[in-house]
């Protein structure tokens, strides 16, 4: 049995043996005389494209790049061109060789800038179809590791004198460096009210001055102060100027001008009330010589007609005659009694009408010459000096009250041609 089973199991593997080996000879069999003939065929590349363009470059300063670009066709049927390309970047038409060189004096001058994105437009054309083109950009950067700081500049030296009442106005500047100044604070160590500050560049400071800065306690007459321009870059690299403002005591021009108005009003006042009172000083001095006059008259009528009655033949017309020189020498005493000279009152009138024109001529000299007269305080001194003087001279003299009507009412009525056709004393007077 044992045997039986032997026998069986080698005859098993016996043929196992065999169907293996019959099919590894069929394999290497075909392997080594089936040959494959078909062959693949290479894809055309149509679409027209550039096949090494870098659409982000940096480049430093004071250096250079020649790139030369590439595309997938024969690039001696094409030329290339460059659209809003900074000053100085080139490419060869024919060939593709983009070169640049940074030259620092490019940035000098303001033509280009640091660590701004300069947008390139790039495009190759065929010269035989013009559908066969290509238009991309790509994106230049300039960088520079030697730092520039930018400078604030105003447009003021640094020190700076100015006067109460006028208005301190200034711009400023900046000089770029490496980055530009974004931010400007200002910094005044006194406290001022009122003013513009500079928050970047080009912006403008104003502040007016008010006639109150300079105290009384201030040295010289004088105040300063100090403005202190802080400006930065986005580094927080920082540049500070100062201003030193020296500020004057001046004249408040407006205030001394409604002083002087003032002045000037009370003069004329002042004048309307002494022609008033010229013209009752004028109408008492005309009545006391109008009734001396008839005295007068009276007298010398007499006399007169005794001289001509004593060469009568009438012996009472005669004695009439001896007594009417008499009557007439007797009028004098009466005269004298009745109407005596006033001397008081024709010294007064002369006086005040004197006044009256040295007042006006007065006013008239010391008038504003100009929308800021820098007189106007010597003027004002003398109108109020005359004024004074005027009023010193005539303070025996009883002034006139105006009553209750205004300026305007005074000068109206002081103005009527009727009341001037009645009281023109000077003509009647002499």
């Amino acid at each position: 049995m044992a045997l039986f089973r032997f026998r069986v199991y080698w005859l098993l593997s016996l043929i196992f043996v065999i169907i293996t080996g019959s099919v590894v000879a069929q394999d290497s069999s075909a392997i080594k005389h089936t040959a494959d003939t078909l062959i693949t065929p290479t894809p055309v590349d149509t679409p027209l494209r550039i096949i090494n363009l870098n659409p982000y470059m940096t480049l430093h300063v004071d250096s250079s790049i020649n790139y030369n670009l590439d595309i997938n066709k024969d690039s001696a049927q094409f030329f290339w061109f460059l659209k809003n390309a900074p000053v100085g970047l080139k490419i060869n038409k024919d060939n593709g060789l983009l070169s640049f060189k940074a030259e620092k004096s490019y940035f000098l001058s303001g033509r280009l800038k640091y660590d701004e994105e300069y947008h390139v437009y790039l495009g190759v054309q065929n010269l035989k179809d013009p559908k066969d083109r290509v238009d991309t950009s790509f994106t230049l950067v300039f960088y520079n590791t030697e730092i520039v700081i930018s400078r604030v500049k105003p447009t003021v030296s640094s020190t700076l004198y100015i006067d109460e009442g006028d208005t301190l106005t200034f711009k400023v500047q900046c000089e770029t460096g490496s980055f530009p100044i974004e931010k400007i604070t200002t910094l005044i160590n006194v406290p001022i009210k009122n003013y513009s500050p500079i928050n970047r560049c080009e912006d403008q400071f104003s502040w007016p001055i008010p006639f109150d800065f300079v105290k009384e306690t201030d040295t010289g007459k004088v105040r300063s102060f100090n403005i202190s321009l802080i400006g930065a870059d986005k580094f927080f690299n920082r540049d500070t100027a100062t201003i030193r403002v020296i500020v004057r005591d001046a004249m408040n021009y407006p205030y001394r001008l409604s002083e002087y108005n003032k002045v000037v009003k009370d003069i004329d006042r002042y004048i309307l009330q002494l022609k008033f009172t010229f013209k009752e000083l004028d109408k008492k001095v005309r009545g006391t010589k109008n009734t001396r006059t008839s005295f007068d008259l009276t007298s010398g009528t007499a006399a007169l007609g005794g001289t001509v009655l004593a060469t009568s033949a009438s012996s009472g017309t005669q004695n009439l005659g001896k007594v009417l020189p008499g009557v007439g020498v007797a009028l004098v005493p009466v005269k004298e009694a009745v109407s005596p000279v006033k001397t008081y009152e024709q010294n007064s009138a002369s006086q005040v009408r004197a006044s009256i024109k040295r007042l006006e001529y007065t006013v008239t000299d010391n008038a504003l010459t100009s929308e800021r007269d820098g007189e106007i305080l010597n003027k004002i001194s003398k109108l109020r000096a005359e004024l004074k003087q005027v009023q010193v001279q005539l303070i025996d003299v009883p002034m006139l009250d105006t009553g209750e009507l205004s300026e305007e009412e005074l000068n109206q009525y002081f103005n009527n041609p009727k009341v001037n056709k009645k009281y023109k004393l000077s003509k009647k007077s002499k």
